[in-house]
């Protein structure tokens, strides 16, 4: 698994964004994360070495513009190149993951039909309101490979209308960082249930900061909050 990030630097758009770690990151390095720049890395994916193979073998995943939103609209003038960058590596599998479905429309390539194999487009749904608006579109939306994350989960999300098998995965993850709001454990093990009666794989990704469960309130620091969902047993392979 390797990251690239055509650009950097993204725009708060719903409550998940309140606390980006993009955004903190960015301030303690002094830089204004709402600047949205194209990365030296730009070109990445088709970098070859001094023989003319790639640099990046076959058959890796390449996690895409985790620093920002693919569906940027600053982006707009970098996208199409991005997009034959990623035709050309049909070898590779591309996983991005997005808070703008609603500007998929605008932003597909002309040859994507009904999505290209090798891309997986995530949507984030982090509380009922941003699922209710963005799942329908998503669900419509021609994209090969589909999965929901609902992180930072906010609150109590009902997807029981919306998940069958055109879901790949729901993700679920607590809020990181120093002012991280509360994720509780209830709303997590609801989102398992309903994905365990529809028979759609679940993950349990993080607890996040600041926990609670059965009552009780954890602040958990960064460095276990994966590993203390892993502990939890949650995950659902169907």
């Amino acid at each position: 698994m390797i990251s690239w990030n055509p650009w950097h630097g993204c725009h708060r758009i719903s409550e998940g964004c309140r606390h980006c770690y993009v955004f903190r990151m960015d301030g303690w390095y002094g830089r204004k994360p709402d600047e949205v720049q194209k990365n030296k890395d730009f070109d990445l994916p088709v970098r070859k070495k001094q023989d003319g193979s790639y640099k990046i073998p076959a058959g890796v995943r390449l996690d895409t513009c985790f620093t920002s939103d693919f569906f940027l609209e600053d982006a707009d003038p970098w996208r199409p190149q991005a997009w034959q960058m990623i035709a050309q590596r049909q070898d590779l599998r591309f996983f991005m993951i997005t808070k703008r479905i609603h500007r998929l429309d605008q932003c597909l390539p002309p040859d994507w039909g009904s999505g290209y194999p090798h891309v997986s487009i995530c949507c984030t749904v982090e509380n009922q309101d941003r699922a209710d608006f963005r799942i329908p579109l998503y669900r419509a939306a021609p994209i090969c490979h589909k999965q929901l994350v609902c992180s930072p989960l906010l609150g109590p999300i009902d997807l029981s209308d919306y998940l069958g098998d055109w879901v790949e995965c729901v993700t679920v993850g607590g809020e990181s960082g120093s002012r991280a709001r509360l994720c509780r454990y209830e709303w997590v093990l609801d989102l398992r249930r309903q994905c365990a009666l529809r028979g759609v794989p679940f993950h349990f990704m993080q607890t996040g900061a600041l926990f609670e469960r059965d009552g009780k309130i954890y602040r958990i620091p960064r460095k276990f909050q994966h590993s203390q969902a892993k502990k939890a047993g949650l995950d659902y392979l169907y």
